[in-house]
């Protein structure tokens, strides 16, 4: 649909936005890879002066801040992965935003960690719990009082 030089640039921006945030978390983040990265890279979502902050606390609490959590846990050679692939339609405000939040987020674990821990605040059901949902599935349609068909 793009056409080679089209595609061409949709994977550079690509590359480019994944390059933008991997250089914005340094120093914030561990980046196991830490090399030019393609679409994609990895960084933990753990730290030593945080314990018991984990990859899943790191992605609620990135609900709270309005995104959209990443991967977690992949590839399984990273500890505590967070596979971090922004797009290339995504604009340097938004990009921006979503580097701030995780570094806020990387802070928060440190000060408040239990914050971390009972996130997502902001969703209508909280936290669920991750071992029953994969262990009692119950799959049905939720619709918000106020939608419209």
């Amino acid at each position: 649909m793009h056409g080679p030089d089209g595609l061409r640039q949709i994977a550079e921006y690509a590359v480019l936005n994944a390059n933008y945030i991997k250089a914005r978390l340094k120093g914030v983040y561990t980046v196991p890879f830490d090399r030019i990265c393609m679409h994609e890279f990895v960084a933990e979502g753990q730290w030593a002066d945080a314990p018991g902050i984990r990859a899943l606390d790191v992605a609620k609490r990135l609900m709270d801040y309005d995104f959209h959590p990443p991967t977690n846990y992949f590839p399984l050679i990273v500890h505590e992965a967070l596979m971090i692939e922004p797009t290339e339609t995504e604009n340097k405000g938004t990009l921006d935003a979503f580097a701030d939040a995780l570094i806020k987020i990387a802070a928060e674990a440190k000060t408040t960690p239990d914050l971390l821990h009972e996130a997502p605040h902001k969703t209508p059901f909280g936290r669920m719990d991750e071992v029953k949902a994969a262990r009692d599935l119950v799959l049905c349609c939720w619709l918000p009082e106020d939608y419209k068909t």
